[in-house]
């Protein structure tokens, strides 16, 4: 809405007696609600086609107009026109006695009721036991709840009813902050409206025609500013504003005198109401993170100490500077930054962006947050919070991982580096240990340094792989118990089962697992098999290969000439884990893990 009205509400006290802005210059027509265009517009075309709700649920921060719109929408409903004879309307004629009388907050049948102090089921009954009676003077009775979340739990069971179904010459009005805490039984028995946060520029051009009524003269700047500290309150807004013009007056009433004359008063400058909101502390701030970024460690913690002989708790501090690297960021990515930042402060912020790389700001981020909880749960802030900026400090001179790669190439030459050649159509790439696969498993006893085993479960066909690791996955699929025993405990000597019906095992004797075995690989391929242990041979387990290969791939992974590289910049590193392909191997891997007690009996229990 382009056009709106700045008339002050009627004030019937003395002219004596001064009224906060917030309160003079509250809407008295839906023309005088800015920002809040497509509510409006829906009541407008409601009250145009006679398609009134019984319940309306006004949400929204405070300051935006909620408690306003809920007495403008009474006005509309009750409105007579100045004849009389009119009928609700969406723009009021102030003139009529209900108009009057709901302006001035004598009307009597409409009721506003705090629910903040009045929370109870026996506040409720009083509501219910009213809408009883037909109205005295108006068109509609009108219940106002203010703060509506406050109400108890059994106090919104007892309206529910009554708000489900209320007489034809009752309509309720709820307004609230929190919109969160209101039952759902409730919120879908009302037209809800959300009124959004004005934006700064409209509070700024709104504030600048209250202040030109009021005769302040006041600089566009320091009305930006307002407005931006106002965060999209109206109320928040004119307080700031009102108290700016008492800052800046010189002895004279900044308020219009009763004939109409405008006193006169000095001009409150961006300075003056920078100074007033105390945003002269963000060069202080600005001045803590440069220090931080020079490495002036001193100088950062005798910033710190200032600003908290000033009053600024530490917790405040480091607000600031999560603030300033939060603004450094959006002007990196093109976004603006807020009003409230002085012609100086943007210039440091946009040399900032340009020099510190964006991985830092969010490294800068991240221990600030950190920074942040340990002085708000320790009992010592400032200890925390200059520890937190040192730590800052360290933080700042470390180079970011590519960086640091790409210094260590250069820095060490001795160290020989493994490549492996690139396919023909693909350009060469970072190189990556090669594991060698060794031969299948056949009769050859085999030792440590195979690859790992594990392989695909292959589906029972009724004859005998010749491939020994495929055997142990078929026993595992057939008996999972028997085959982690294969797996893990014994080797396999010989497989012949498919030549001679004959497997040959080395490892701890244990027949009972043997003749199980047996049976399962008797009954697999419909012919006897036979298993018997070699007591003079020795073949390692499967379960042993696969550690023995998993060692060598760690140990080619740390011969590495990129990791031993990054080893001996750092000699108290450790290798924690490392991936290869999708597959990311970690130390757990490595574990041995004890033998597992009788496969046999525990299938037996």
């Amino acid at each position: 809405m382009s056009e709106f009205s700045l008339e002050a509400e009627s004030d019937t006290a003395p002219q004596a007696e001064y009224r906060v802005l917030a309160r003079k210059y509250r809407p008295t027509r839906f023309a005088d609600l800015i920002g809040q265009d497509a509510m409006v517009r829906t009541l407008a075309n409601a009250i145009a086609r006679d398609r009134i709700a019984h319940a309306f649920l006004m949400t929204g921060v405070r300051g935006v107009g909620k408690t306003s719109t809920a007495r403008l929408i009474a006005k509309a409903l009750n409105c007579i026109g100045p004849d009389g004879t009119g009928g609700p309307t969406i723009d009021p004629c102030d003139q009529c006695e209900p108009c009057r009388a709901i302006t001035e907050g004598r009307f009597i049948d409409v009721v506003e009721m705090d629910a903040a102090s009045h929370t109870g089921v026996d506040e409720m009954r009083d509501v219910i036991d009213s809408v009883r009676y037909a109205a005295v003077s108006g068109r509609y009775k009108i219940h106002i709840i203010d703060e509506v979340h406050m109400l108890s739990k059994s106090a919104f069971n007892a309206l529910l009813k009554t708000l489900e179904e209320p007489p034809p010459h009752v309509k309720f009005i709820f307004a609230t902050t929190e919109v969160g805490k209101v039952p759902v039984t409730v919120l879908s028995r009302t037209q809800r409206f959300d009124l959004k946060r004005i934006p700064a520029e409209l509070l700024a051009d709104h504030f600048r025609r209250i202040a030109e009524t009021e005769g302040a003269a006041i600089e566009d700047d320091a009305l930006k500013l307002i407005a931006a500290a106002a965060e999209g309150s109206v109320r928040d807004g004119l307080s700031l504003l009102d108290q700016a013009i008492a800052h800046g007056s010189a002895g004279g009433s900044s308020a219009g005198s009763a004939d109409g004359d405008t006193a006169t008063a000095d001009t409150i400058t961006a300075s003056a109401v920078r100074e007033m909101l105390g945003l002269a502390d963000r060069g202080r701030t600005r001045a803590l993170l440069r220090a931080i970024l020079t490495g002036d460690a001193a100088a950062a913690l005798t910033e710190l100490n200032g600003q908290f002989a000033l009053g600024i708790a530490p917790d405040m501090a480091i607000e600031g500077m999560l603030e300033t690297v939060h603004a450094v960021t959006r002007t990196q990515v093109g976004a603006s930054i807020d009003l409230v930042m002085s012609e100086e402060g943007r210039t440091e912020i946009a040399d900032w962006a340009e020099t510190i790389p964006p991985a830092a700001l969010h490294r800068f981020w991240q221990l600030l947050l950190k920074g942040l909880e340990e002085v708000r749960r320790g009992t010592m802030a400032l200890e925390a919070a200059e520890m937190a900026i040192l730590r800052l400090i360290h933080a700042a001179q470390m180079p970011d991982p590519g960086s640091l790669i790409r210094a260590l190439e250069g820095a060490v030459t001795d160290v020989p580096v493994v490549r492996q050649p690139a396919p023909k159509d693909e350009p060469a790439r970072t190189p990556e240990p090669v594991a060698v696969a060794p031969p299948p498993l056949t009769d050859v006893p085999q030792t440590a340094g195979a690859t790992p085993i594990r392989p695909a479960a292959i589906a029972p066909t009724g004859k005998a792989p010749n491939d020994a690791d495929a055997l142990i996955a078929l026993v595992e699929q057939e008996d999972p118990l028997l085959g982690l025993w294969l797996h893990d405990d014994v080797g396999i000597v010989r497989h012949a089962v498919e030549e001679t019906g004959e497997l040959i095992l080395a490892g701890h004797e244990h027949r009972a697992n043997a003749a199980a075995l047996g049976r399962l690989l008797s009954a697999q391929f419909a012919r006897p098999v036979n298993v018997r242990f070699d007591p003079d041979a020795t073949a390692p387990s499967a379960r042993e290969r696969g550690l023995a290969a998993a060692r060598a791939e760690r140990e080619a992974v740390l011969a590495d000439g990129n990791v031993r590289r990054l080893l001996t910049a750092f000699p108290d590193a450790e290798l924690v884990d490392y991936q290869i392909g999708n597959e990311t191997i970690g130390a757990d891997n490595m574990a041995e893990n004890a033998a597992p007690p009788d496969i046999r009996e525990r299938n037996m229990q």
